[in-house]
C-alpha cells in the first residue's frame, strides 16, 4: 500500500510539473508573439525557479527553434549574412568553447549568473541607453559582442545580453532587425544544443511528453500573443516584461544565496 501511494505522490509531481511546463511556455510563446522575442529568456526565467537551470536549458531548446524559424524568413537574409557573421561567430565559438562555469554548475552558481543576466536585461529595457554606431569597428564590436554573450549563453542559457543591445544598435529598419533577432536566436540557440549535448545533456534526458507540451503550448501561446499584437501597445508591454524580468532576476538571486 506504501508503495502504491508513493507511486501514485511521484505521478502527481510528474502531472504538476507538466502543467507547470506548459503554462510556462503558453506565457512564453505570447510574450514571443506581441514582442517577437523573449521565449528562451521567459521560460528560463520561470522554469529555472521550479527546476534547475541545465534541465531547463534542454528543455527551452525546441520550442525555441521552432519558433524561430518562421521569424527567420525574409528577403535580408544575404545582407544580413554579411553584416552579421563576425556576430555569429563569436558567439558559436564562445558558446560551444567557453571554459568558464556554466549550466553545469552547482545549482546556485548557475541561479546566481542566471538572476544576474536578467537584472542587466530588465534595467537595460527599463532605462533604454542610448547606443552608440560602431561604424567601421563592426567586425570587431560584433566578435566581442558574440563572444560576451556566447560565455552568458553557455553560464545561464539566456542568449539576450549584450546581443539585442548590440543588434539594435545597427539601427536597422523594423522587419531587418525581426529578421536578424530571429537568425542570431536561431544561431545562439543550435550553439547551446552542440553545447548541452558535449556535456551530455540533450533533450534525450528529458521526459517526451514535457517536450511536446512545450512546443505545442509555446505555439499556441505565439498564435494567441500575434493577435494581440495589433491590440496592446508595444511599448507599455515590453516595459511591463523588463519589470518582470528584473524581479524574476531578484527573486532568483534571494532564493540562492
Amino acid at each position: 500500500m506504501d508503495a502504491a501511494l508513493a507511486q501514485r505522490n511521484h505521478a502527481g509531481m510528474e502531472t504538476g510539473l507538466l502543467v507547470i511546463i506548459g503554462v510556462v511556455f503558453f506565457a512564453a510563446g505570447v510574450v514571443k508573439g506581441v514582442s517577437g522575442m523573449g521565449l528562451p529568456t521567459f521560460s528560463m526565467a520561470l522554469l529555472g525557479m521550479v527546476m534547475s537551470p541545465i534541465a531547463a536549458a534542454a528543455l527551452m531548446v525546441l520550442p525555441s527553434l521552432a519558433t524561430n524559424f518562421s521569424q527567420c524568413a525574409g528577403r535580408y537574409g544575404a545582407t544580413l549574412a554579411r553584416r552579421l557573421w563576425p556576430l555569429w561567430l563569436g558567439l558559436v565559438l564562445a558558446t560551444v568553447c567557453a571554459p568558464l562555469p556554466d549550466l553545469g554548475a552547482p545549482s546556485p552558481v548557475a541561479r546566481i549568473t542566471l538572476g544576474v543576466v536578467l537584472i542587466a536585461y530588465g534595467l537595460w529595457g527599463l532605462i533604454k541607453p542610448e547606443l552608440p554606431e560602431f561604424g567601421k569597428y563592426t567586425v570587431t564590436s560584433g566578435c566581442l559582442a558574440g563572444a560576451l554573450s556566447g560565455l552568458l549563453t553557455a553560464a545561464t542559457g539566456v542568449f539576450v545580453m549584450p546581443m539585442v543591445p548590440y543588434l539594435q544598435s545597427l539601427r536597422l529598419a523594423r522587419e531587418e532587425l525581426i529578421q536578424a533577432l530571429g537568425l542570431s536566436f536561431t544561431v545562439a540557440t543550435l550553439a547551446l544544443t552542440i553545447r548541452l549535448g558535449h556535456m551530455g545533456v540533450a533533450a534525450a534526458s528529458l521526459d517526451i511528453a514535457a517536450v511536446v507540451i512545450a512546443v505545442l503550448t509555446a505555439f499556441l501561446g505565439l498564435a494567441a500573443g500575434t493577435r494581440l499584437r495589433h491590440r496592446l501597445q508595444p511599448q507599455m508591454f515590453q516595459r511591463a516584461l523588463y519589470g518582470v524580468f528584473l524581479l524574476l532576476g531578484l527573486a532568483m538571486i534571494g532564493r540562492s544565496v
